[in-house]
């Protein structure tokens, strides 16, 4: 029978990463007018900007950061001449910059949903809870560096790396002996990302699908004065 452990590393990302993707198509295929950020940029804008762009710049920095770092082999990490305690140094460093830039856009944005009462009208709960749950994963996140300093040797990042490599190629046995061993702050911050997936077809994080890439190669707009 499996242990805890082997449900929540090895089972349940599998669930969340299901959901994830079938879930976004269904929620495309059924409920396309519900696809949008809701945007409340007409009831207050000044906090919007303010607090929009910099959670944008350090979520999209992290999740790009955390997309290569983990699941490039350390083999290539190695031929390039790059330590498991150097690419850690590296990745604490980036990933504090970038996470302190998200924590100071999102402590504006959560302040904003919750005290302007035309806001908080119109937000629903799981507006709410999605924002909170961000919240909540990134001082994870932030947290979990004071910790990484306290053993620079690299061996539990090259333990992380290796059970995301191993979840995506589906071997769960390899990947929960990986994980069996790594500290409990990493853990919660793996489970606490995983079920971000699980929610995600069910809140308005659904908008990241529609990125408008095309706009990089569209012709420029000619917009004449009167």
């Amino acid at each position: 029978m499996p242990d805890i452990t082997h449900l929540l590393f090895g089972i349940y990302p599998y669930i969340a990463l299901a959901v994830f993707v079938l879930g976004s198509i269904v929620r495309y295929d059924r409920d396309q007018y519900t696809w949008k950020t809701n945007s409340s940029q007409l009831l207050e804008s000044k906090q919007l900007r303010k607090g929009n762009y910099a959670f944008h710049i350090g979520i999209i920095a992290i999740l790009g950061g955390h997309a290569v770092g983990l699941c490039t082999p350390h083999q290539v990490w190695d031929a390039i001449g790059l330590t498991p305690s150097v690419k850690q140094a590296f990745a604490m460093g980036m990933g504090g910059f970038f996470g302190v830039i998200c924590f100071y856009g999102m402590t504006i944005l959560i302040k904003r949903r919750l005290t302007n009462p035309r806001i908080r009208a119109n937000s629903s709960r799981m507006d709410i809870a999605i924002l909170l749950l961000i919240y909540l994963q990134l001082i994870l996140g932030l947290i979990s560096i004071f910790f990484s300093a306290q053993h620079m040797d690299g061996q539990e990042m090259l333990k992380l790396m290796s059970w995301v490599q191993n979840t995506i190629t589906f071997d769960a046995a390899e990947a929960v002996a990986d994980i069996r061993h790594v500290g409990l702050i990493y853990k919660l911050h793996i489970l606490l990302g995983m079920t971000l997936f699980l929610l995600f077809p069910f809140s308005r994080l659904v908008h990241v699908w529609s990125v408008p890439v095309k706009y990089l190669s569209r012709n420029y707009q000619v917009v004449r004065a009167r």
